[in-house]
């Protein structure tokens, strides 16, 4: 039985808002530092990248079924609540948004993107080997 596309985005959808939750969650914390000082701070940026790397992901799995603009969809929604997680760290003691965050955010965002166009071209690639025809849109994931 096919589920509906309206459905299917909603029961998707659950999974980055999950993450959307865990991230507000540790926005709202005080203080994060772990006092292991220069790595601290390297861990804590690719900490961000890589959130907002699987929040897109995430997102474009989740609106794949509605929209063929699902990625570019992801994306913006990612950034977006990348600029509202800053702003969110601005009410809470012991943090500060700042907007160099939002830039790191955005540079896992663009990891994502990129990995989605490479298994993208993967799929098209193995597609029009093995069926004489690009695989298209639909990957067996639905």
């Amino acid at each position: 039985m096919d589920i509906a596309p309206a459905r299917k985005v909603a029961l998707r959808a659950l999974a980055p808002l999950a993450l959307m939750g865990l991230i507000y969650f540790l926005s709202a914390q005080p203080d994060l530092d772990s006092g292991l000082g220069t790595l601290d701070l390297v861990l804590r940026k690719l900490a961000h990248a890589t959130e907002y790397a699987l929040l897109t992901l995430l997102w474009a799995w989740a609106l794949r079924p509605a929209t063929r603009w699902n990625v570019p969809i992801a994306a913006l929604l990612a950034v977006l609540y990348a600029v509202s997680d800053e702003f969110h760290q601005t009410f809470v003691e012991g943090r500060h948004g700042v907007p160099t965050d939002v830039l790191v955010d955005s540079a896992g965002v663009v990891i994502a993107i990129a990995l989605l166009r490479y298994h993208r071209a993967l799929r098209t690639t193995a597609g029009s080997r093995g069926t004489g025809m690009s695989s298209g849109r639909g990957g067996g994931d639905e």
